[in-house]
């Protein structure tokens, strides 16, 4: 499987995906997209995504990132996209081949282990905490309807401090939670995948030992200069 996040198109940006559309054709059987696939979350650039990935030949599963909700247009980015067959995920599933489940969401902030933001004082920042705990609850929800042989999951935000290293330390607790690894170590995965730390490193694990795949673009696109995502088998 093929799998990157953090494409960040913009309307543009005709053919900028032609290679990448052409390499996974040639050595994947799946593409998994981890959020920020637009640039500014305008449905014009949701429109160019869409033409670019029209060309594949293989299923694509994908989350939304936080750039895709800047102008509110999120609706209207996923229908853009699904009319190309991508299958958009949040807080469900997708299988391929019966073989294969991919659970996803987009996942949010909120810090890791001792650190963790609890939902204590201003309403503000409770309603911070809400947002983590209800993505993790939508991704139990999509693990706990899993029953694939093999699974692997997809998010936007990091759910360990790992794949992290090498961003600005002020600003890692924005950039995930381990919240989000809670339910990937109570139901198991393969692996999980997520995007969002340009500046991150490319792996970790969660408490039990799962494998997390940091596959933003930049980073991707710096130690694979010609390839520019991961390519894994499960």
């Amino acid at each position: 499987m093929a799998a990157v996040g953090d494409l960040h198109c913009r309307e543009d940006q005709h053919g900028r995906f032609r290679q990448l559309v052409k390499q996974v054709n040639a050595e994947a059987d799946v593409l998994l997209l981890c959020g920020d696939l637009t640039d500014r979350g305008m449905v014009e650039e949701g429109k160019v995504l869409a033409e670019e990935l029209s060309a594949l030949r293989v299923p694509v599963a994908a989350v939304l990132g936080n750039h895709d909700y800047e102008h509110n247009q999120a609706k209207e980015i996923c229908g853009e996209l699904s009319r190309v067959g991508v299958h958009i995920l949040d807080g469900d599933h997708f299988i391929f081949e019966k073989v294969l489940g991919v659970a996803g969401v987009k996942g949010f902030g909120g810090g890791f282990g001792n650190a963790t933001l609890q939902a204590f004082g201003e309403g503000q920042t409770k309603s911070f905490v809400q947002e983590a705990v209800h993505e993790s609850l939508k991704l139990e929800a999509a693990l706990s309807h899993l029953d694939t042989p093999k699974k692997v999951v997809i998010m936007h935000y990091a759910p360990v401090p790992e794949t992290l290293e090498g961003e600005n330390i002020e600003i890692r607790p924005f950039l995930g939670t381990s919240r989000l690894a809670m339910p990937v170590d109570h139901y198991g995965a393969e692996a999980v995948f997520h995007g969002h730390a340009h500046h991150g490193a490319p792996a970790g694990k969660t408490k039990s030992g799962i494998p997390v795949y940091n596959v933003a673009m930049p980073l991707m696109t710096k130690m694979h200069p010609d390839q520019r995502f991961m390519l894994l088998e499960v």
